[in-house]
């Protein structure tokens, strides 16, 4: 379930970022604006849905995935291809993901 939220988390956030970009960056309308908030409303509703405790840690695991998201998002969406720093990092952020989630606690 936490990998499923998220996934749908960086999506959602992702595009209504990107939402905000097309009119602020690339002319689109205004309008963009709209769904851009609704994208971003049901980011911050997934993430309520990992199981822990402590929200900072919830926000913090998921940062990494948010990273390795939005270099998909840069070949997928915008098609511009990731090179090789951009693919180490992304494995490095979820490297640190799994330290975050997995980690044993005391």
């Amino acid at each position: 379930m936490t990998a499923l939220a998220y996934a749908g988390a960086a999506l959602a956030e992702i595009a209504g970022c990107f939402a905000f970009w097309s009119w602020l960056r690339l002319g689109h309308s205004v309008w963009w604006v709209l769904p851009g908030l609704v994208s971003l409303a049901v980011f911050a509703a997934l993430l309520t849905l990992v199981d822990t405790p402590a929200a900072g840690r919830a926000f913090a695991a998921y940062g990494g995935v948010y990273v390795a998201a939005s270099v998909l998002w840069l070949w997928l969406a915008e098609g511009h291809r990731p090179d090789r720093w951009d693919l180490a990092g992304s494995v490095v952020c979820l490297a640190g993901t799994a330290l975050i989630l997995l980690g044993r606690r005391g």
